[in-house]
C-alpha cells in the first residue's frame, strides 16, 4: 500500500495516458494513480481499464458523464482519496507538461520538510517553461503577478497545476465551497490553504508544453481566473465543520 495517490484528470488523452501511467509506476517511490475520466470520446477510459488489469490495487478510474471542468474533477478525486488511507494527494496533468520525476521532490517537501502543500513552480527561479510561445509565457507570468497583487499571496506561480497536499489540508478545507473550475481553481486552492494557516512551499520545476494531444486552455478559463481573483479577496474562508 502506498501513502501517496496521484490524481490525473483526463479528456481525450489517448496519446499520453498509458505512457504517463507507466512512467509513474516505474519511479523508485511507490505511487498509486487515480484517473478522473470525463467521458472522452477517443477511448482514454478503455486504455486505463486495460492497464488496471496489469496494475491491480495501484491504478483506479472514476468515470464521469461529461466534460465537467478541471476543478470539479480534482474535488471528486480529493474526496475519493480522503475516503481511503492516503496521506499525500497529488495533482498532475496527463500530458507530460509535469515531469513525473518531480513527484518525489514534491513528496519530500511535505514528508521530509515542513510544507503542508508543495507546488511545482515554473517561476520561483525565473521562467522555466519549454515550448510555449512568448505570448503565452508572458500572459501566464503576469497573470500570476496580478494574482499576487490582488490577493496578497507571495506564491510566484499561483496558477500551477502540479501539487502535493498533505491529507490534513484537504480534510480541513470545505471542498464543497471551492467554486472555480479552471485555472482559478488552482489559485483558489492555494489561497484557501494559506488562509487556513497551512504552509505552502514552491518547488522549482521545468514545465514542458504538451507534444501530443490538444491543449484544454481557452479564453473562458483565462477570464475566470482574472475575474475570480477579485472575488477571492472577499471570500470568507472557514475550516470544514
Amino acid at each position: 500500500m502506498s501513502d501517496s495517490i496521484v490524481i490525473i484528470p483526463t479528456y481525450n488523452e489517448k496519446e499520453n495516458i498509458e505512457n504517463i501511467i507507466r512512467y509513474v509506476f516505474s519511479l523508485p517511490k511507490s505511487f498509486h494513480v487515480l484517473v478522473i475520466e470525463d467521458n472522452s470520446p477517443d477511448g482514454t477510459a478503455a486504455i486505463v481499464k486495460s492497464l488496471m488489469e496489469e496494475f491491480p490495487n495501484q491504478l483506479y478510474i472514476e468515470e464521469r458523464k461529461g466534460k465537467l471542468g478541471l476543478g470539479t474533477a480534482y474535488i471528486h478525486g480529493f474526496k475519493w482519496a480522503l475516503e481511503r488511507s492516503y496521506d499525500f494527494i497529488f495533482e498532475m496533468d496527463a500530458d507530460f507538461s509535469h515531469n513525473p520525476d518531480d513527484l518525489e521532490r514534491l513528496y519530500n517537501a511535505c514528508k521530509v520538510d515542513t510544507a503542508d502543500m508543495a507546488v511545482g513552480s515554473r517561476y520561483i527561479t525565473g521562467v522555466n517553461v519549454v515550448n510555449w510561445p512568448m505570448g503565452r509565457v508572458l500572459m501566464s507570468y503576469y497573470a500570476s503577478a496580478y494574482v499576487r497583487l490582488v490577493t496578497g499571496l507571495s506564491i510566484r506561480d499561483t496558477t500551477a497545476g502540479f501539487a502535493c497536499y498533505k491529507r490534513k489540508v484537504l480534510e480541513t478545507m470545505d471542498l464543497d465551497k471551492i467554486r472555480f473550475t479552471g485555472y482559478a481553481f488552482q489559485i483558489e486552492m492555494k489561497y484557501t490553504a494559506i488562509k487556513l494557516g497551512f504552509e505552502v512551499k514552491e518547488v522549482p520545476i521545468i514545465f514542458t508544453d504538451r507534444t501530443l494531444g490538444e491543449s484544454k486552455m481557452n479564453k473562458s478559463i483565462f477570464t475566470e481566473a482574472i475575474f475570480g481573483v477579485m472575488q477571492l479577496r472577499f471570500k470568507k474562508i472557514r475550516p470544514r465543520s
